[in-house]
């Protein structure tokens, strides 16, 4: 093996660097948006083993979980300024460059017999990483390996990040999707559940932020214009030179960094149309087949359901709601062969009642289980006998977006919607649900109808409905782009992840 390093080797590591610092900045702005973490699922109040926020709700009055999110600096997370629709449609485009990027290198490194320049091929090499140990411990420098440009504490620390912690960081991330958590529950438990996989995400993203700082300490003790050539042009030559032009890559890292912060902020809508395009397509193609599959057992029942999205505050929710919502009416039309207006006693006898046990995921990070009843959304389909021309299904609810819904620069309020595609009323587990945990829907979490739509995040599930239009197009509807939240907080319509 020989000390120099082949050109498709140096071009990855520089790539490497930027997709991973791109991937902790978007982490950290997706983290704010909900700066707690958690072991257990239920994401109950107090039970955080972690925070980043100085915020304390309060205790006299409803909150939600809007209310409890960070303004993060650009400076240290993408895009910064509360904007979690844009620091997720950049964390996704990254991981899918980062992943490909993985996947290459791992096929070169065996393809070309580099990857013994990193795997161990004797035990020998364990109680020589601990002399290197003791030896660093020394302040002292330990030999080489033969023919390898470092010693064996550094090996082992490579092969473990190379074929440990990046594939921990990607199968943590993918235990946080909701498609495939509602898919294969048994790899989301596999990690100790959800908040347990988004917690020890977060240990990694550490842990590569300590690699890489051990790492640029090895570089400077052992010699930084050497190595620095070896990773430029692939042996210790010109080191003048080799300096020089790492400090250009640096710089240019640096220039992409402030590019897409720039870009991100001034204009974030062209932003979720250029990104959120390119994820689509991978999602639909990855997580779309998946159908929720849940049966959690009730004791499994979180004792606490986080709130997220205020109730209505107008008088005429508010005089239904004292009379359980017997007044209460929902009209779905559209694209339909048959129009109707249920009232909830109707919505109640259609057929039988369906129940699941399922894990809820909001796209702010926490989760919790929860029972809930209703009706099949495909039983309903079925009854209003979509035209051919259908292709979504549009909820429209009774929320006043204006009491604390994030909105676009010049937005104020206006009526929460959300689009769904029509193929999604049929699979399994996509309820209109009017109870929770045995007991009527509760007015916090949506009474007296919400969507259970459990292989996309939270916010997918429209709380409070009173209408609902099947339409063959949503461009027209609100600022076109899917949602409320899709249109102002600038989230993907699709959001199995």
């Amino acid at each position: 093996m020989h000390n120099d390093f082949p050109a498709w080797l140096r071009i990855e590591h520089w790539l490497n660097v930027l997709f991973v610092t791109l991937l902790i900045r978007s982490g950290i702005e997706i983290l704010g948006t909900h700066p707690k973490l958690y072991w257990r699922d239920h994401s109950r109040l107090g039970t955080e083993w972690a925070r980043f926020t100085r915020k304390t709700m309060p205790k006299d009055k409803l909150y939600d979980t809007l209310d409890e999110e960070e303004d993060y600096s650009p400076i240290v997370s993408l895009p910064g300024h509360k904007k979690i629709g844009i620091g997720r449609h950049w964390h996704f485009f990254t991981v899918v460059g980062w992943l490909l990027l993985g996947i290459s290198y791992v096929i070169l490194l065996f393809a070309t017999g580099q990857w013994r320049r990193y795997l161990p091929t004797s035990w020998d090499i364990f109680p020589a990483a601990w002399h290197d140990l003791v030896t660093y411990d020394r302040f002292q420098l330990p030999p080489m390996m033969p023919g390898q440009p470092f010693d064996a504490l550094q090996k082992l620390t490579y092969a473990g990040v190379i074929f440990v912690l990046a594939p921990f960081q990607i199968l943590t991330g993918l235990a946080q999707a909701p498609a495939l958590e509602a898919r294969f529950p048994w790899f989301v438990q596999m990690w100790g559940g959800r908040q347990a996989a988004r917690s020890l995400h977060y240990l990694g993203l550490l842990a590569f932020v300590v690699f890489t700082a051990g790492h640029l300490m090895m570089i400077t003790f052992w010699g930084w214009p050497r190595l620095n050539a070896l990773m430029i042009f692939g042996s210790a030559r010109d080191l003048t030179l080799a300096f020089w032009l790492s400090l250009a890559i640096i710089a240019a890292i640096v220039a992409v960094h402030v590019a897409v912060t720039v870009w991100s902020l001034r204009s974030p809508r062209s932003v979720q149309r250029r990104l959120g395009a390119f994820n689509g397509v991978v999602k639909r193609l990855l997580l779309r087949p998946c159908r929720s599959r849940q049966d959690y057992p009730v004791s499994a029942i979180s004792p606490q359901h986080r709130v997220n999205g205020k109730p209505p505050d107008c008088d005429a929710y508010k005089i239904m709601a004292v009379h359980d919502f017997a007044n209460w009416e929902l009209r779905v039309g559209g694209l339909v062969e048959n129009p109707v207006t249920l009232t909830l006693a109707d919505i109640r006898a259609l057929r039988g009642k369906q129940t699941q046990c399922v894990l809820h995921n909001c796209v702010q990070g926490w989760s919790s289980v929860g029972k809930w009843g209703g009706l099949p959304l495909r039983d309903l389909v079925e009854l209003v006998r979509p035209l051919p021309e259908a292709r979504y299904i549009c909820f429209l609810t009774m929320q006043e977006n204006r009491r604390d819904e994030p909105s676009a620069p010049g937005v104020g309020g206006g009526q929460f919607y959300e689009v769904i595609d029509l193929e999604l009323a049929y699979y399994p587990q996509v309820l209109l649900a009017y109870e929770m945990n045995g007991e009527p829907l509760p007015i916090k979490h949506g009474a007296p109808l919400r969507l259970r739509l459990e292989t996309q995040v939270g916010f997918k599930m429209a709380k409070w409905i009173e209408q609902i239009e099947f339409v063959a197009d949503y461009s027209k509807i609100g600022m076109g782009m899917g949602g409320w939240r899709e249109d102002n907080a600038y989230f993907d319509k699709d959001v199995e992840i």
